[in-house]
C-alpha cells in the first residue's frame, strides 16, 4: 500500500473557479518517503495580491512556469494507484480532481485525511490546523504556505501518526463502506454515527455551536451522508463542509411532520446555508382593493409580500378556479373581477342594462366582504394522526379553519372524538402557505389518517 501526499497552492478558494499555481507530490510507503515531486504551475489567470501575500507566488513567479494541461500527465500518473493524504484532504482533492478532469483524466481515489487522523490518533490538542498542529507535536515546518514546505511537514505527520497508530484508526479510515474520508475535516466522526436512520430534521453547527443548516429526512443519517459523498468544487458547497463542527438532531415520527419542523426551524434560526427554503413564497395572491368608483374588486396577480392579499396560492390556475368558485357561490359580478363581462357570465342579459350588483356600492361591497369571510369560515379544520417516534405514541397535526396551528405527540391511546381537544394538548406554532400545502397535500394522498371536525368540508378541501 502506498500513499500521495499532497498540498496545492491555488489562486483561490474553489476549484471551479480557480486555478493552480504549485503542486507537491511526495510519495510514502508507509514507512518512508520514497519519491517528491514538485512544480510551479501557470493558473491561466492573475494570482490576486492577498494570494501573493500569503504565499509569495507572484504573476511574474508563474510566467514561464507549465500550465496544469502540460504536468497533468506525470501528476496522474503519480497519484494513480496510490492512497491520496492532506491536511484537509476534500480541498486538495477537489482542485487534483477537477483540474485533471479538465485536461482529459478521470480520476478517483481512496483518500486519507492527516485533520481527522490526528484528531483520532491525538485528541485533545487545542487546534489541528497544520502550523499549530506541527508546533504542538515538534514537527519541523520551513516555507509555511508553499506547496513543497507544507507537503514535507505533511510528510512527517503522517509518518508520526502511523507509528503513534496502535489501535488501528487508520484501518479503520481505510475500511471499505466506512466513509470516514468524506466527512469534513472537522466533523467528529461520533456526531455521525450517533445519527439515526429515522425520519427527522438535523442542524449543522459551526465552531461556535450556532446552527448554519437544517436540514429534514426520511433517513436522518443517510441524508446527512449524502451531503458529504462527491467532489463537488462548487465555491459555496467547499466552504460549507469547512463550516460544519457539529451535527445534532431531533427525530420525527413521520417525513411530514420532519417537513413541518425544518420550515418552522428555518423560520425561527435563520441558517446561512438555507437560502432556497428562506426565499420561498407564493407565487400568487387573490387581491381585494377599493377603485376610483368606489367598489371592492377582486383580482388574481402575482404575490407580492408588499401588498396584502386575502388569500394565497401556489398555481395561477389554483387561484383563478377558486376565484370563479367564489363569483358563482356568493353572487358576485364578474366584471368586477377581471372575469369578463357580466353578460358573458349570465349576470346581465342584455346590453345596455346596468347590473343591479352595480348599483349600489354600499350593497356590493358589503356582499363581497361576507363572501371572503364566508370562504374562510368553510376552510377545514382537522387532524391528522400518524406514526410517533415510538409505539406507545401518535403524531398529531391540527389544522384550524385551513390553518396550521399546532403539533406535537399525543399518547397512543388518546381519544379525539372532539378534534378541537388536540388544540389543547399540542405545542402551538404560526404556519404559513408552503407548511398548508405539505398538508393538504399529505391529506389528499392519505385520507384514512385524517379526522375532520365537519366532514362536508373535506370534498371542498378536495376541489
Amino acid at each position: 500500500m502506498e500513499y500521495a501526499i499532497v498540498d496545492i497552492e491555488t489562486t483561490g478558494g474553489h476549484a471551479a473557479g480557480s486555478g493552480i499555481t504549485e503542486v507537491a507530490i511526495i510519495l510514502h510507503n508507509g514507512q518512508e518517503v520514497i519519491g517528491r515531486y514538485e512544480t510551479l504551475v501557470n493558473p491561466g489567470v492573475p494570482i490576486p495580491l492577498y494570494i501573493t501575500a500569503l504565499t509569495g507566488i507572484s504573476n511574474s513567479t508563474i510566467a514561464t512556469s507549465p500550465s496544469f494541461d502540460q504536468v497533468a500527465d506525470k501528476i496522474y500518473n503519480l497519484l494513480q494507484g496510490r492512497i491520496f493524504v492532506a491536511h484537509n484532504v476534500n480541498f486538495d482533492y477537489s482542485f487534483i480532481k477537477h483540474h485533471l478532469a479538465e485536461a482529459g483524466y478521470f480520476y478517483s481515489a481512496t483518500k486519507l485525511c492527516t485533520v481527522r487522523m490526528s484528531r483520532k490518533i491525538k485528541p485533545g490538542l487545542s487546534s489541528y490546523s497544520l502550523g499549530r498542529l506541527c508546533a504542538a507535536l515538534e514537527i519541523p515546518l520551513t516555507d509555511r504556505h508553499r506547496a513543497g514546505g507544507d507537503a514535507d511537514a505533511t510528510a512527517i505527520l503522517f509518518t508520526r501518526l502511523l507509528q503513534w497508530d496502535t489501535k488501528g484508526v487508520i484501518a479503520g479510515m481505510l475500511k471499505k463502506g466506512a466513509g470516514d474520508q468524506n466527512l469534513p475535516p472537522n466533523l467528529p466522526q461520533a456526531d455521525m454515527t450517533a445519527l439515526p436512520h429515522t425520519p427527522g430534521v438535523y442542524y449543522f453547527k459551526d465552531d461556535k455551536d450556532k446552527v448554519i443548516y437544517v436540514g429534514k429526512a426520511k433517513d436522518i443519517r443517510k441524508r446527512v451522508a449524502q451531503h458529504f459523498t462527491g467532489h463537488n468544487p462548487n465555491p459555496q458547497r467547499q466552504h460549507f463542509l469547512r463550516s460544519i463542527y457539529h451535527i445534532s438532531h431531533a427525530p420525527c415520527g413521520t417525513e411530514l411532520m420532519a417537513f413541518i419542523l425544518e420550515a418552522l426551524e428555518i423560520k425561527r434560526l435563520w441558517p446561512i446555508y438555507n437560502r432556497a427554503m428562506k426565499k420561498y413564497e407564493p407565487k400568487f395572491g387573490l387581491f381585494v382593493y377599493e377603485a376610483l368608483d368606489g367598489f371592492l374588486r377582486m383580482a388574481i396577480g402575482k404575490f407580492n409580500k408588499n401588498q396584502q392579499a386575502e388569500l394565497v396560492f401556489t398555481h395561477l390556475i389554483e387561484a383563478s378556479n377558486t376565484l370563479h368558485e367564489m363569483v358563482h357561490a356568493y353572487d358576485l359580478c364578474p366584471e368586477l373581477c377581471r372575469l369578463g363581462s357580466c353578460s358573458a357570465e349570465g349576470g346581465c342579459h342584455s346590453k345596455g342594462v346596468m347590473c343591479p350588483k352595480k348599483t349600489d356600492t354600499t350593497y356590493y361591497n358589503e356582499l363581497v366582504r361576507e363572501a371572503l369571510q364566508e370562504y374562510r369560515n368553510q376552510l377545514p379544520t382537522f387532524v391528522i394522526l400518524d406514526k410517533g417516534r415510538t409505539a406507545n405514541e401518535q403524531s398529531c397535526i391540527y389544522v384550524e379553519k385551513g390553518h396550521f396551528t399546532a403539533m406535537g405527540y399525543i399518547d397512543k391511546d388518546t381519544d379525539l372524538t372532539r378534534i378541537e381537544d388536540a388544540k389543547s394538548l399540542l405545542p402551538l406554532y404560526q404556519g404559513n402557505h408552503y407548511i398548508m400545502q405539505l398538508i393538504y397535500s399529505y391529506a389528499k394522498a392519505f385520507p384514512e389518517k385524517v379526522l375532520m371536525k365537519e366532514y362536508e368540508m373535506w370534498e371542498n378541501m378536495n376541489s
